[in-house]
């Protein structure tokens, strides 16, 4: 028998979001993980906003629309709005209800721009991993760092001189362009850089991420401007909180292996179980690496090669699915709120399977 066809539908539904959620939907155990961490948040919330005055979007429905918005990759806030319009998933995540209004997308990003402000996304990760459910997941003795590349919203032809007397005209092909002499009218904290010889060279930022060996979870984040230099000295910032009396290894590929970096490393109590990085060159110059006996020797070096591979799968999943590949904000501020929400994400993503593991 063929059912009726009513084009317009009930006028009245009596099932809430929660009903319409599948059980073992992998967003339910994210949603209430997310918000326990809202409440552990609530204070810093509260010391960011008036008292008075009109009431914006909740900070807990602008961090959870944006986590959306990296799980799905959602490629604008314009369209994110559009879709947590129509979308039931969304709007019970994000914790409205289906007749609440959304707010067009010049105001969400408003509204972003102040949560992003004072640290907020790095106090989300450190809340996350304080977790009670979170921190039998974690190494605390065992880490990888490595950096990314993340192109910026900037083209060649907005590469231009800094002043007049260093002006190439009109056509740039053929001439000598340097940071130092020149930099982006669309994003000035860019910078032209290039990952290896013969790769062509690009405007933008240098994202690096410290990885615990345990599972493959980021533990922190940062962005720098692009640079040879930027890879080791983010290494040692990221590293640097950690606990000073406890010995702690490191694993990372071979452009860490620098001499002043090993030294530094060693000196906060840090393991340096870097990719041995000795050659010789065209020129038959020896290039000697700053890993010896020392670390070799022990079963754990030849171990964390293995472990570290793991952290391109975060970047790996970022460039895919999120916005790690090309950036779509300006300045360096930005570029690193977008990145770190894509480290949480990809947290927040593994997080379930890992706890379904564990029993």
């Amino acid at each position: 028998m063929r059912g009726p066809f009513d084009d317009q539908g009930q006028l009245f539904s009596y099932m809430s979001p929660e009903q319409r959620v599948p059980a073992q939907h992998p967003l339910r155990t994210i949603r209430e993980l997310v918000r326990e961490v809202f409440r552990d948040l609530d204070h810093d919330f509260r010391t960011r906003y008036s008292t008075t005055g009109r009431p914006s979007i909740p900070p807990e429905q602008v961090l959870s629309a944006l986590l959306l918005q990296v799980f799905y990759g959602v490629r604008s806030e314009r369209q994110l709005m559009e879709q947590l319009d129509y979308h039931l998933l969304y709007r019970w995540f994000v914790g409205l209800s289906p007749d609440d209004t959304v707010g067009d997308a010049t105001t969400f990003t408003k509204n972003r721009e102040r949560v992003q402000q004072g640290d907020m996304f790095n106090r989300f990760m450190e809340k996350l991993l304080h977790h009670q459910a979170v921190t039998p997941l974690l190494s605390d003795e065992h880490f990888s760092v490595d950096g990314t590349l993340i192109e910026a919203w900037a083209g060649h032809k907005s590469f231009k001189p800094k002043s007049d007397t260093d002006s190439d005209g009109a056509n740039f092909h053929g001439t000598t362009r340097k940071n130092n002499t020149h930099e982006s009218t669309t994003d000035p904290d860019s910078r032209l850089y290039r990952q290896s010889e013969g790769k062509e060279s690009k405007l933008c930022y240098m994202g690096h991420a410290t990885m615990e060996n345990r599972n493959g979870l980021a533990v922190a984040g940062l962005v720098t401007q692009a640079s040879g230099t930027a890879e080791c000295a983010a290494a040692e910032k990221m590293l640097g909180k950690k606990a000073p009396h406890t010995r702690i290894t490191v694993g990372a590929d071979k452009a860490y292996d620098v001499a002043e970096h090993v030294a530094r490393l060693r000196a906060k109590n840090i393991t340096p179980h870097i990719a041995v990085n000795a050659y010789v060159t065209k020129t038959g110059v020896a290039r000697k690496t700053s890993i010896d006996g020392r670390t070799t020797r022990h079963k754990g070096y030849n171990l964390s090669p293995g472990k570290r591979k793991m952290i391109e799968c975060m970047f790996g999943w970022g460039k895919q699915h999120g916005p790690m590949r090309k950036t779509k904000h300006r300045g360096l501020a930005g570029v690193a709120a977008g990145f770190l929400l894509n480290l949480i994400g990809y947290t927040l993503i593994r997080i379930p399977k890992l706890l379904a593991q564990r029993g």
